[in-house]
């Protein structure tokens, strides 16, 4: 077996164990004769497959008993017009802080549907950082204050979530750094995130919800866009994507496995530090896009010193089987995704090739 050095930023690398447990699953699952994804969504086994799945996020974010678990359709892109449909009044505004493209595009839809304020952005040094607090230009009636705690594009990220006024909701869209670290979840009304990155295959997302909020749902919204009816159908009003929503669930438990989320977050930390110091002592060769205090520990950005070098490098990577390092193509540059699953290894390996590279072309 051959696995590849993943750097990809989603659809990104999954735990192996994880995946073989899926290939010894695949063609029986418990006995049933049957895969995951043969059986009914309604079936017994597959209850359980989800309710297992919930249990374990619960105890693994330590979600409180007032919110409700989500596992959506439409990838984080959906939820960007779904949350203010459903939680923004007609006539209300809601704030936003724009530090990427993701938290851009959660606007641009926002927008489409209804007031929005922008409390920061980060546009005018191309998203090189997240704001402080004292940067944020508030609204104490604002329908909700929403932000995205990591942009995986860009390579930014927030070390700890922002403060709305009090009474404002915080929703987040934490794809791209879920469950990879500790979060005090009680701090959020929303907090959510495509799976296809830390928690799983594309296909679903997965949400937590304030209660409360729920009571703000306007009647007679689209039956797949009203997260009411989301939440009666337990998360079944249609046919949910239950293999994705199972291989999520292996996942849990392989977190769970290795100590929760502090040591997840140890992990995560070790790896970044690894490849940010590789940038830190090249002289100046690689260049690190984010500012060293909002520099995110799942999707480090840089460029070389010209575009030439930076095809080399991919190029030369690729043959030494480190997949996905060239950056998101409105950026340029490089990105490597240091997600959950990526083993110490990758890292090294990585930061070993970078001074290499450099030896011989700096």
């Amino acid at each position: 077996m051959n696995r590849a050095h993943n750097f990809n930023a989603g659809p990104s690398i999954l735990p192996l164990s994880v995946l073989e447990q899926a290939q010894k699953e695949l063609l029986d699952f418990k006995g049933t004769g049957m895969s995951v994804m043969e059986m009914s969504h309604r079936s017994k086994e597959f209850e359980a497959v989800i309710g297992e799945a919930e249990a374990d996020l619960r105890t693994l974010m330590g979600i409180p008993e007032n919110y409700k678990v989500l596992f959506l359709q439409g990838g984080a892109t959906l939820q960007f017009a779904m949350i203010p449909m459903n939680f923004r009044p007609a006539g209300a505004s809601a704030d936003y802080v724009v530090t990427g493209t993701w938290s851009k595009g959660a606007l641009k839809e926002a927008k489409k549907l209804g007031e929005s304020k922008v409390v920061y952005t980060g546009e005018a040094d191309n998203f090189n950082r997240v704001p402080k607090q004292s940067e944020l230009t508030l609204d104490p009636n604002a329908a909700y204050l929403y932000y995205t705690s990591n942009e995986t594009i860009h390579g930014v990220e927030f070390t700890g979530e922002p403060t709305p006024p009090a009474n404002v909701p915080l929703i987040c869209d934490t794809s791209s750094d879920f469950i990879s670290r500790p979060v005090d979840v009680s701090k959020y009304g929303m907090i959510y995130a495509g799976a296809q990155k830390n928690a799983g295959p594309s296909g679903v997302v997965v949400a937590a919800i304030r209660e409360d909020l729920l009571n703000r749902i306007p009647a007679n919204l689209p039956a797949m866009l009203d997260y009411n009816i989301q939440v009666a159908g337990g998360s079944m009003h249609n046919t949910p994507p239950t293999f994705s929503i199972y291989m999520v669930g292996l996942v849990f438990k392989w977190a769970l496995g290795l100590g929760g989320l502090t040591e997840v977050q140890r992990r995560n930390e070790e790896k970044a530090n690894v490849v940010y110091s590789a940038i830190d002592s090249s002289g100046g060769f690689y260049k690190g896009h984010a500012t060293p205090e909002s520099r995110s520990k799942m999707n480090i950005t840089f460029r070389l010193p010209n575009e030439d070098l930076e095809n080399q490098f991919a190029s030369e990577a690729k043959k030494l089987n480190m997949i996905g390092l060239k950056g998101h193509r409105s950026v340029g540059g490089m990105r490597a995704s240091v997600y959950n699953a990526l083993p110490l290894e990758s890292a090294k390996f990585l930061a070993e090739f970078m001074a290499e590279f450099q030896r011989k072309n700096g």
